[in-house]
């Protein structure tokens, strides 16, 4: 793997910063917190994603960044004979092949899986293979023997093994569960032979007594066949003789009905002749009575025309009082429109008044409230700034001077005194000046009194401006009312002269005497009058009652007969309600037990059919034993197969293990060798995993600093190169982060200068670091530092130990063989937004 380029945007603390890669040894340096190790992250998350970062998603964004701002990775790089381009952000990924302007995959998802598959290695494969982080060359040195094998497996991958073997007994757990349970579930075999038995004899039984039982059936079906024709003529027999004397009950009550309607008509008929002596006096008693009805409708006419003459008077007396109740009104409010006028003068110069008032009294409370607030603002600002300075000049004494300047970071040695005295001095400062601003929010805590008169001032405006507004809006609604008024009277004076005119047209003469009279002569003579007419009414219905007549005496004659001819008919059929009970017995009894052999059939052929499934059920037991059984023997195959599998698995590690120290040894060994001019040839791991170093075959007993840094570089280069090819992959990228520690600056160019003999083996070698010596020893440096004034992360480059070169100027590009290029723009937005 070959990194070409890459790009950060608004990624943590770099805003833009773009950074391209050669070959060679290339130092990234800058103070601690500049953002170095933010641009390995960056590398990691553009290929693996999320999981790759510290922290969540949000919290990668650049703090100057706007909330819609992009936040993005580019990064490009080569493997095997193909470049990939990898575009990274928060919510979108792609990946371009070979310079292609279409993307291979578009997804976060698919990307990262795209990536995982190219590499051949997992996020923790890669960081182990092609990083070195902080401090891990020396990492082993600080375990037990028993956490260092458990780091190599671990980054070996032998940590699968395991996981396999795990798992693989985890599922032989599970099938020996599954075994217990089944043979704790199996039916007991010879009780599954006796259930056989007994479902055989069972079924046995019950066919014998469902033969019994359809002999006794066929018997008294023979008996119900004999007896059943005689009961079926003796039911018609009765049908017969109850159908006639049905008839005849219904033919005696039709002659009385008939019997009951002639004598219902004679009496009519009498009544008719008593109606025609009476009808004569009636009809000379009501003949005024049609006069009296005309006049009664006269009457009526003129009491309704008298009532509506009273009410048209009522009515034009309450219409004089109204008009005279709004004409007294009218003489009243006859001046509103002129005082409307003043009204609205004084109450616009009293507005104008309110106005300057509330305007002086607005800018003087203004003014108040911002004297307060910066008073406030500059004492809380003192009180943070005397917590700090007392905080860190304790801090200073208690360290003394083996403890670092809060300024340059440096050890303050015998500044010590000097640095606490400025620190008194400025804390003595920060106190007078909190003294002065707490006594200036004391005073400004009261409303000035000029600002309380203009308060008061403004009270009283608004208080007069409020009488006014509502003594004008009282004369604007009699101004209103006026018209109203004006409008009132004349559509009322309009109405009682129509009113007038309503009653001259109304008639005169109405006598309620009379009226009552008329009215009492009427109801006396009305019931008379409907009496007349029923009379008149039964003298019409005289013939039809005589036809009506005729025709009873004739039906009750035909009824009669018919009467005489069914008497006879029942009288001839030969049927004896004794004869019927005594057979309606015999059938009875008859079908009765051609009824209970049915049913002791149906049982009998019921216990087969139960004996049946009983049998069924027990061959199905016997069956499902013979499957279970089979079952079982595959469970025990495969629980055997997994003890296996599990010594198998635990026969692997050992031989990985116990092969896994000298294949690190001789790795480590031609590094080793390649290192120091082949003056040390030979580097083993014992079985506590120390590192040895042979001498001519013979173990040196004391390693120097030096010795020991090359020993734990080379062992970490030896296990990275095991991790890269068994991915497959060419090891050609090696990334150092902070693995110098605590060592003096000797050891440090110790190992930059056995990083300068790896240039053979490995293309590219970038070294990260915040110690600005090392510079000297590359051959080009990335420096890192965070400008405080723009917020973000300021990137510049500079050949081993040369000039820098600044951000924006033109660079001639460097050829791959010569080094990186770097580019490090800000955009003017972000930094405005930093600075807000």
């Amino acid at each position: 793997m070959k990194l070409n380029s890459v790009r950060l945007t608004n990624f943590r603390q770099h805003a833009q910063t773009e950074i391209r890669f050669g070959s060679g040894l290339t130092g990234i340096i800058g103070p601690n917190g500049a953002g170095k190790t933010t641009i390995l992250e960056a590398i990691a998350w553009a290929l693996y994603g999320n999981p790759a970062i510290r922290g969540n998603r949000e919290s990668i964004r650049f703090m100057g960044a706007g909330a819609r701002a992009p936040v993005e990775v580019e990064l490009d790089f080569e493997l095997g004979s193909h470049r990939y381009r990898v575009v990274r952000g928060l919510t979108s990924a792609e990946v371009y092949l070979d310079g292609s302007d279409s993307p291979v995959a578009n997804s976060i998802t698919a990307v990262t899986e795209l990536m995982q598959r190219r590499l051949g290695m997992s996020l923790s494969e890669f960081f182990h293979t092609y990083f070195t982080g902080q401090k891990e060359l020396s990492v082993m040195a600080a375990m037990t023997p028993a956490r260092r094998g458990q780091f190599l497996s671990r980054v070996l991958g032998y940590e699968k093994l395991r996981i396999a073997q795990d798992l693989t007994r985890e599922k032989r757990n599970r099938v020996r569960s599954a075994i217990d349970g089944m043979q704790r579930g199996m039916p007991d075999p010879e009780a599954i032979l006796r259930a056989l038995a007994e479902a055989a004899s069972r079924k046995e039984e019950a066919e014998a007594r469902a033969q019994q039982a359809a002999h006794r059936g066929a018997v008294r079906q023979r008996e119900m066949m004999a007896i059943e024709p005689r009961w079926e003529m003796v039911q018609r027999q009765r049908e017969q003789s109850a159908q006639l004397l049905t008839q005849i009950t219904v033919a005696e009550e039709k002659e009385a009905a008939l019997h009951r309607d002639a004598e219902r008509i004679t009496r009519e008929l009498e009544g008719v002749q008593a109606a025609r002596s009476q009808l004569d006096s009636l009809r000379e008693a009501i003949e005024p009575l049609f006069a009296l009805n005309v006049e009664l409708q006269a009457l009526n006419t003129l009491y309704r025309e008298e009532g509506r003459r009273k009410t048209l008077l009522e009515a034009d007396a309450a219409l004089r009082e109204e008009i005279a109740r709004l004409e007294e009104r009218h003489s009243r409010i006859e001046r509103a429109p002129a005082l409307e006028e003043e009204a609205t003068l004084e109450l616009e110069k009293k507005r104008a008044e309110l106005e300057d008032a509330q305007g002086l009294l607005e800018a003087r409370r203004t003014e108040w409230v911002r004297d307060r607030q910066e008073a406030q603002t500059k004492r809380e600002a003192l009180r943070q700034q005397y917590s700090e300075l007392k905080h860190q000049r304790d801090r200073v004494v208690a360290l003394g001077e083996d403890g670092e300047c809060p300024t340059c970071s440096r050890p303050l040695g015998g500044s010590l005194h000097t640095v606490v005295e400025h620190l008194d001095e400025m804390v003595e400062t920060v106190n007078v000046d909190g003294s002065y601003y707490k006594a200036r929010v004391e005073q400004l805590e009261q409303m000035p009194e000029d600002v309380q008169q203009l308060d008061e001032k403004r009270r009283t405006l608004m208080q007069e401006v409020g009488t006014l507004e509502r003594r004008l809006a009282k004369v604007q609604l009699a101004v209103q009312e006026l018209g109203t008024i004006v409008r009132d009277i004349a559509a009322k004076q309009q109405r009682q002269v129509q009113m007038q005119r309503d009653i001259a047209r109304i008639p005169a003469g109405y006598d309620p005497a009379r009226h009552a009279d008329v009215i009492a002569e009427v109801d006396r003579l009305t019931p008379m009058e409907a009496e007349a007419a029923r009379f008149q009414a039964m003298l019409e219905r005289e013939p039809q009652l005589k036809l009506e007549q005729t025709r009873i005496a004739q039906e009750i004659m035909r009824v009669q007969s018919t009467l005489g001819t069914l008497r006879t008919r029942r009288a001839q059929i030969s049927f004896t309600e004794k004869d019927f009970n005594e057979l309606k017995a015999d059938y009875d009894r008859v079908r009765m037990e051609l009824q209970e052999s049915k049913v002791a059939a149906a049982r009998a052929q019921e216990q087969v059919s139960s004996a049946t499934a009983a049998m069924a059920a027990a061959q199905e037991a016997a069956e499902d034993l013979k499957k279970k059984v089979a079952e079982l023997d595959v469970l025990q195959t495969d629980r055997r197969l997994h003890d296996e599998l599990d010594r198998a698995f635990s026969d692997l590690r050992t031989d990985l293990n116990y092969q896994l120290r000298p294949e690190l040894s001789e790795l480590a060994s031609a590094f080793l060798s390649e290192l120091t001019d082949a003056r040390y040839t030979e580097m083993e791991l014992d079985d506590q995993y120390n590192i040895v170093i042979l001498e001519d075959g013979i173990p040196k007993p004391v390693l120097s600093g030096g010795e020991e840094d090359l020993a734990n570089l080379v062992l970490r280069l030896a296990i990275s190169q095991m991790i890269a090819e068994r991915a497959g992959q060419n090891f050609s990228l090696l990334i150092l982060d902070e693995v110098f520690g605590s060592l003096d600056e000797a050891r440090r160019f110790n190992v930059v200068e056995l990083l300068r003999g790896l240039q053979d083996r490995f293309e590219q070698v970038i070294l990260i670091t915040h110690i600005e010596p090392v510079r000297e020893g590359v051959d080009r440096v990335i420096s890192v530092r965070y400008d405080a004034d723009r917020g973000c992360s300021i990137v510049t480059e500079s050949e081993g130990g040369g000039a820098e070169i600044g951000v924006g100027e033109e660079v001639e590009p460097m050829t791959a063989e010569r080094g990186a290029r770097v580019r490090s723009r800000v955009p003017e937005e972000s930094l405005e937004a930093g600075a807000a």
